[in-house]
């Protein structure tokens, strides 16, 4: 029992299925979202250089127009350059414009080398000092271009906006304003002054926005498909897991019952077969002094009788203690089913006119099954015997037999034998007593369980073990109306063969209870 028990608690389903899945989703949004950002990352620096790129055309070109345009001409007409001359202002505003006019630039500055603000597309921040960031300091030192990118939205924010003001994502440039020749000896292209621009870049951001929103939505989509697929690919195996776990219990359950039935059966045959000889001379005696009372009309007959009848009895439940115990190979004949049913309804005649019990049969003629016609007349007749037993107050027994199909046929209660093997013919007994208790409906054939008094438990389960040798099945249910009914499932004969020929099978023991 304890290696049993250990058997049943080494193999559980798969209860760790909710752990894994959920596992499987956190490691695939993970692993989804963080290529989701290396992309998303990668188009925006893809961008980004883009526009620095753009912004580092857009200053030369704007230095060359200040100098081709603005500076050579005012130096020519005017000695010097001082923006404080409205003219000048003029002229170098109108170059500015026009050059930066359809590239979306917002504001462009012009800090001299003492960072004052020389220039500026707003007017308010002329000669104004302290207005040079890191960027315009860094470009006056080390004369190299610059950029920085400004943003008034995150990232995060911006994933869930349609749109975007204008000017909420701004990309600044610095680069060195010089002189594209030298107007003194010894100094070659001087600077003149730092050029600082502000482009409006909230167009082209945007699109990358919607890239990410692409990446991170197919992320999404993707992820979840992936763990549905994950989730019923583990509720499947989980499924087949606890199939064959409780197939398995099963199993062992019926090891367990077999092993103790067979030990049980052991002992019972030994017992069994000790009693039998001496309860054989006891019940021959019997008879000899039952007879011989009757004959003498012994006031102490009815006494004799009652001893020869339960030495008969007793004698029947030993022969099923060893019937049981002892179970015979069948032989695979072609047996005509009818026959047999023919035969125990002629040794059941009388005692069903004594029960007030009508016996109706619906067998077509030819109706032949492979099997051992001893053991199946015992079998049917044990059947028709407990139908007779379980109504006591007259009634009806009603026998059909007919091909059948294990996957629709009545017995089919989801323990029988495989649909494949066949033909099949059924054979159902139907009586019109109380039923079958539906409380103890799964163990009528187990052996040795009874509901009846002085019964012994071994009917049925005498009759499964003959029907099972056979490759067949028995199945107990209750009729919709009235009564109990019990299937015999058998291997129905090729219609091609012959029967036995049939002799009168004799009732070797009454029906067992």
């Amino acid at each position: 029992m304890g290696i049993y028990k250990s058997l049943l608690g080494a193999h559980k389903p798969l209860q760790f299925v909710k752990v894994l899945t959920w596992t499987f989703l956190i490691l695939i949004l993970v692993t989804n979202l963080g290529l989701a950002m290396f992309l998303s990352k990668y188009a925006e620096r893809v961008l980004l250089e883009k526009q620095k790129e753009f912004g580092l055309l857009l200053s030369e070109n704007l230095s060359h127009q200040i100098f081709t345009r603005f500076t050579l001409p005012t130096i020519i007409g005017y000695g010097q350059i001082s923006l404080r001359n409205p003219e000048q202002f003029t002229r170098l505003d109108q170059v500015v414009r026009s050059t930066i006019h359809s590239f979306r630039v917002r504001e462009v500055r012009i800090y001299d080398p003492a960072l004052r603000v020389s220039y500026s597309t707003d007017p308010n921040l002329l000669n104004r000092m302290g207005l040079a960031g890191e960027g315009v300091k860094r470009a006056l030192n080390l004369e190299e271009p610059s950029f920085e990118l400004f943003s008034k939205i995150s990232v995060a924010t911006a994933l869930f906006r349609l749109e975007l003001k204008p000017g909420s994502v701004v990309l600044r440039g610095y680069a060195p304003l010089r002189m594209e020749r030298s107007f003194g000896p010894g100094v070659k292209n001087p600077i003149m002054g730092i050029l600082e621009f502000s482009q409006d870049i909230t167009e082209d951001y945007m699109s990358v926005v919607n890239f990410e929103r692409l990446v991170y939505s197919t992320t999404l989509v993707t992820s979840m498909v992936l763990f549905f697929l994950m989730v019923s690919i583990l509720r499947r195996v989980d499924r087949i897991s606890a199939e064959r776990q409780a197939e398995k219990e099963k199993l062992l359950r019926e090891l367990h019952q077999q092993e103790k039935l067979a030990g049980m059966g052991r002992m019972v045959a030994g017992v069994a077969h000790e009693i039998r000889n001496p309860l054989g001379i006891i019940q021959s005696s019997a008879e000899l002094v039952f007879k011989k009372a009757k004959a003498d009309n012994h006031p102490h007959t009815r006494i004799i009788e009652a001893i020869y009848d339960e030495s008969r009895r007793l004698s029947r439940t030993v022969n099923d203690f060893l019937d049981y115990a002892r179970p015979r190979q069948p032989r695979m004949d072609v047996v005509d089913l009818c026959r047999i049913l023919e035969q125990a309804a002629v040794f059941l005649e009388r005692e069903c006119e004594t029960r007030g019990i009508r016996l109706e049969r619906d067998c077509p003629p030819g109706t032949s099954v492979l099997g051992d016609k001893d053991l199946l007349y015992r079998a049917v007749y044990n059947v028709l015997g407990n139908a007779m037993q379980a109504m006591t107050g007259g009634g009806l027994i009603q026998v059909t037999a007919r091909p059948a199909d294990p996957a629709q046929a009545s017995l089919s209660d989801g323990d029988g034998p495989p649909a494949e093997g066949g033909p099949w013919l059924e054979l159902n007994v139907r009586d019109s007593g109380p039923g079958f208790d539906e409380a103890n409906l799964d163990k009528m054939k187990d052996p040795f369980f009874s509901t009846k008094d002085t019964g012994t438990g071994l009917g049925l389960a005498i009759v499964t073990s003959i029907v099972e040798s056979h490759g067949g099945h028995v199945s107990l249910k209750n009729h919709p109306e009235s009564g109990a009914v019990v299937s015999l499932l058998l291997r129905q004969a090729p219609a091609d063969t012959k029967t036995l020929a049939e002799a009168p099978v004799p009732p070797s023991n009454r029906p067992a209870t």
